[in-house]
């Protein structure tokens, strides 16, 4: 990552107008940033090159799709099997999102669920994958802050 190009004020005003206005045309981009369509277009299609942007399935409520309930497990497994591991969790439909850690446990993995036995039979499935040793699920009450990147523009 260190070798990645880092924004500059292009970058700063093409992005915080995307981010208020998601489905903006690169013309309404190019009108409201001040900015020529050839390069709000030539940032864009660098963005795409560099892997810049998430996906637009981030942006999907998991419960719109019958998936209300989330929850964390916290994961240990045995070291020389974290590839594995981490190539089968790739293979459960309800698995978000998997973060290596370091300190008291091995993953991060977010899952989404359909109801309390959904994520019974889930965080049962992760568990009886070879190599994991332990987990620990905490179901998400609440979210008190949401994933957001705004603030970091231009910081």
């Amino acid at each position: 990552m260190s070798n990645q190009r880092r924004a500059d004020a292009i970058d700063v005003a093409l992005l915080s107008h995307l981010v208020a206005h998601p489905d903006a045309t690169n013309l309404a981009i190019s009108e409201a940033t001040g900015l020529a369509r050839n390069t709000v277009r030539a940032r864009l299609a660098r963005y795409a090159d560099e892997e810049s942007l998430h996906s637009f399935d981030r942006r999907i409520d998991p419960a719109f799709l019958g998936f209300p309930l989330q929850a964390f497990i916290v994961t240990t497994v045995k070291q020389r099997k974290l590839g594995s591991v981490s190539a089968t969790l790739a293979e459960v439909p309800e698995v978000l999102q998997v973060h290596g850690l370091s300190g008291v446990a091995d993953l991060l993995v977010h899952v989404v669920a359909r109801d309390a036995d959904d994520l019974y039979r889930i965080a049962g499935r992760i568990l009886a994958i070879d190599g994991v040793k332990r987990t620990t699920t905490g179901l998400v009450m609440g979210e008190f802050v949401e994933y957001r990147i705004v603030q970091l523009l231009g910081a």
